[in-house]
């Protein structure tokens, strides 16, 4: 029988539960034990597809198509274990099942309420990863903070699973915030105290408190907590910031968070926490022998979590490289013909980053122009793929007007056309071609020499793809379909083959990168970066 463990937030929003989550399952993974970690979110959103990035960040795509929250990305990225649709549930998943059973009459007639119904779908859903018996511990984290009135039936929840299961069975983790106060000199446990008070409310108790803070926790204050939150001292764990998310597992082990959470489920403990792999990444990640600037064109830059996978995929095949990825966020809008130079100058490489509608469009087809006659390194995802296409379309082809469909329906070359099967579909939530698809890559192309493979999997989030009725103009012109999907001959990689790093894909490579397996593509294009970084250095030196 599985062992769950429910990770719950107090105090503020944005504590890190997902990374605490994450961290404490490869703790757990690094001692051979089969873990997984779900999230389940109160909003009442179906799920994030049809969220704007300012409002939650990226949506991540997972295999079997689910839209689902970004510190999915984080189980991912940590575990280096694929998640799935049931790893992420919304509120509003939750009351949809509901409704459609009660329209159906599977209640019998009774009054559908908060308690039992929401609350037994809820419980269903948060066992259902533990039953199916591939995993020994299953962790969940709660959105939002205790108190919240959106999460008052998933504490509830979390209740009765405790006491159905047992405690040496179920077991809660309360992350909360220690805030230090400059003038008083010293941290302040109140808050805390608060927090864990309004868990007890509910008729939870925290087996486990993580104290996010600035300060180390001194003996006295941990022995504080421990008596006025009801836990064992042991059990105040530290978590204070550090300088990489990829620190934290660490710290948790310095912490004996495992061990804790070990004793406290009564599971053996004997087996030795492997962490080599992941202490020789953070120690590569600390001292990198090289830097390469990367130029990020996108229109969500205000907002880290818009592009999280992105950055992420960088540090992993930065990494690989032994250098450092810095990123320099280019807003698309503020680019044009005039300034463009100006703005890409002195940049390794440019990735132009993926997105939906016309806001910036114009800025993303100048920077492609500008690298592309510069010979500057170019990664293009999805929408970046697609405006490769069309800045091909206009300044090679000499198709002034070309464009996609997304934005000019009445376009005379729309190189970018709405899939086939996607024109009669209205609804936008869930419609897209989402999830994992084959993309079978045409021999001696620079795809070809990325991935070593002849046929790979990448996943997808789009409507819009390259228009086949243009094929033959683009190959006969040089710009090459490297990649294609084989049953439907979607167009999937496009390239230069004369460009020194040229390379367009319509899926989202960032969202299978991890610490253990970064993207191959994100690997090239850094590689391709330094390369040219280092031959500007020559010729500048062979003319100085």
């Amino acid at each position: 029988m599985a062992k769950y463990i429910f990770v719950t937030g107090g105090v503020t929003s944005s504590l890190g539960k997902g990374i605490f989550a994450a961290s404490l399952a490869k703790l757990l993974q690094a001692r051979g034990f089969r873990v997984t970690i779900q999230k389940f979110d109160p909003y009442i959103n179906v799920d994030p597809g049809t969220l704007n990035p300012y409002e939650h960040g990226e949506c991540y795509v997972t295999e079997d198509g689910a839209e689902t929250d970004l510190d999915l990305g984080h189980y991912e990225r940590f575990l280096n274990v694929p998640t799935s649709q049931a790893n992420n549930v919304t509120t509003g998943r939750v009351y949809q099942h509901v409704i459609n059973k009660e329209r159906e009459g599977a209640y019998l007639g009774k009054t559908v309420q908060v308690i039992p119904h929401i609350t037994d779908e809820i419980k269903r859903r948060m066992l259902l990863l533990g039953q199916t018996g591939n995993f020994d511990i299953v962790i969940t984290e709660i959105g939002g903070t205790v108190g919240d009135i959106e999460a008052q039936p998933y504490v509830e929840t979390v209740r009765q699973i405790v006491w159905e299961q047992g405690h040496e069975n179920a077991m809660v983790c309360h992350l909360t915030l220690l805030p230090y106060l400059k003038a008083a000199k010293e941290l302040k446990t109140k808050p805390t105290q608060h927090s864990v008070k309004e868990l007890q409310m509910y008729g939870l108790q925290p087996d486990i408190l993580v104290c996010r803070t600035e300060m180390p926790l001194t003996q006295d204050i941990r022995r504080k907590l421990a008596l006025f939150c009801n836990v064992n001292i042991e059990a105040v764990i530290q978590a204070s910031d550090v300088d990489t998310i990829y620190d934290v597992p660490l710290e948790m082990q310095n912490e004996k968070l495992d061990v804790t959470v070990l004793n406290k489920l009564q599971l053996p403990t004997n087996n030795v926490c492997q962490l080599d792999t992941w202490k020789t990444f953070v120690d590569h990640l600390k001292n990198p022998t090289e830097t390469v600037t990367i130029g990020l064109v996108g229109k969500y830059i205000e907002l880290q979590d818009a592009y999280k996978s992105i950055y992420e995929s960088f540090i992993h095949a930065g990494v690989s490289n032994r250098c450092k990825v810095i990123v320099k966020n280019i807003h698309s809008e503020s680019l044009t013909k005039e300034n463009a130079a100006e703005e890409l100058q002195g940049l390794d490489g440019v990735l132009v980053a993926p997105g939906f509608g016309s806001r910036g469009i114009e800025g993303k087809i100048e920077a492609i122009r500008y690298v592309r006659e510069n010979g500057i390194p170019f990664f293009g995802i999805c929408l970046g793929m697609q405006m490769a296409v069309i800045e091909w379309a206009r300044n090679v082809l000499g198709w002034a007007d070309a464009h996609s469909v997304e934005m000019d329906e009445h376009t005379t070359h729309p190189v970018i056309d709405m899939m086939a099967e996607q024109k009669k579909i209205t609804a936008k939530g869930g419609t897209m071609r989402l999830g994992a698809y084959r993309c079978a890559i045409e021999k001696g192309t620079l795809a070809e020499k990325i991935y070593g493979k002849a046929e790979v999997s990448e996943r997808h989030r789009h409507r819009y793809e390259f228009n086949n009725a243009y094929f033959n103009d683009f190959e006969n012109s040089g710009l090459k379909a490297s990649g294609k999907n084989p049953e439907s001959n979607l167009v999937e990689i496009v390239e230069i083959p004369t460009h020194p790093f040229f390379i367009g894909v319509q899926f989202h490579p960032e969202l299978k990168s991890t610490v253990e397996s970064p993207q191959p593509i994100f690997v090239a294009f850094i590689k391709a970066a330094l390369e040219k970084k280092k031959a500007t250095h020559l010729i500048a030196s062979a003319t100085a």
